[in-house]
């Protein structure tokens, strides 16, 4: 369990602290998945809302009888759809209920071990797309979109490992997320394009990329159009930690590119404050991709 206002030392796509009474449930799930649950009793509760790989668990230095469960890079992905806990079909993880069928003691547990099939049901349920919401398909893309869709939920034969590790199936979850997070709008722009088969043209960017460590979490990405996305990844353009928009001074029109950015200077942001840009991936990225 996990919530965004935690006493804990939590950073789910990083580590997860925890104290000592959990410490064989945890180490029981070194080198496995994970799916992280907010509690019901928090307000707006994303339910089951990301899975993750743990890679070691290791005494925490700084405070004592508390440990922390490392997630190894790289494995962290935030759910397309929140999965509630208790949903329209019912409980969603089995393994909480008794023999009566009712939610036994195991439910208030902050770690606790999951069955196969409700790991695979959560997964298969917190993944699942519809034809509605395509990608942008690229016009270097070596393969259609048939080739290259995420298996839907009723292909319930997949192995969930190799679709969490695929790369093509992240980008593509990780670019749904992104999108929703910010409207289908550009966050410099500030405009919001369908195209003519209703679907978004905003892509989703990695603020640190994945190939420098930068995770699939949403706080870690941003909604960004063609043009701008290729500005963003080239450092032309970057984000203060208040998103003010900067401008490179190495850049050879700095006033058509000022004519992009919308009216007010800063970065349309989501509506969740943990779906904003993180600081510390604003600050790789002014380090290490922006031209100063």
């Amino acid at each position: 369990m996990h919530r965004s206002d935690s006493i804990y030392d939590d950073s789910p796509a990083v580590q997860y602290q925890f104290p000592k009474q959990y410490l064989g449930r945890a180490s029981a799930c070194i080198g496995d998945w994970i799916i992280y649950l907010e509690p019901g009793k928090v307000r707006g509760s994303r339910g089951y809302f990301a899975t993750a790989k743990v890679e070691q668990v290791v005494p925490d230095p700084t405070a004592p009888d508390m440990y922390l469960a490392l997630i190894e890079p790289g494995t962290y992905l935030d759910f397309v759809n929140h999965v509630p806990f208790n949903g329209a079909t019912g409980i969603v993880e089995r393994g909480v209920l008794n023999d009566a069928g009712r939610i036994s003691g195991r439910a208030q547990s902050a770690v606790r071990p999951l069955s196969i099939a409700d790991f695979n049901r959560i997964i298969d349920l917190g993944t699942a797309e519809n034809d509605d919401f395509l990608p942008r398909v690229d016009s270097d893309a070596g393969n259609s979109f048939r080739q290259e869709r995420v298996p839907f939920q009723h292909e319930i034969e997949r192995d969930r490992v190799a679709f969490l590790a695929s790369r093509m199936v992240r980008d593509r979850l990780f670019r749904r997320r992104i999108v929703t997070a910010y409207d289908a709008r550009c966050a410099v722009t500030g405009l919001k394009l369908i195209n003519g088969g209703g679907r978004a043209e905003v892509e989703a960017a990695h603020i640190r990329p994945v190939e420098h460590g930068g995770p699939d979490i949403v706080s870690n990405g941003i909604a960004l159009s063609g043009t701008v996305h290729w500005m963003f990844d080239r450092g032309l353009i970057s984000l203060k930690d208040d998103l003010e928009i900067m401008i490179s001074r190495q850049t050879n029109d700095p006033a058509s590119i000022r004519s992009l950015v919308n009216r007010t200077g800063f970065a349309v942001a989501p509506s969740r404050t943990m779906d904003r840009p993180h600081p510390s991936f604003l600050a790789w990225h002014r380090d290490n991709c922006f031209k100063h």
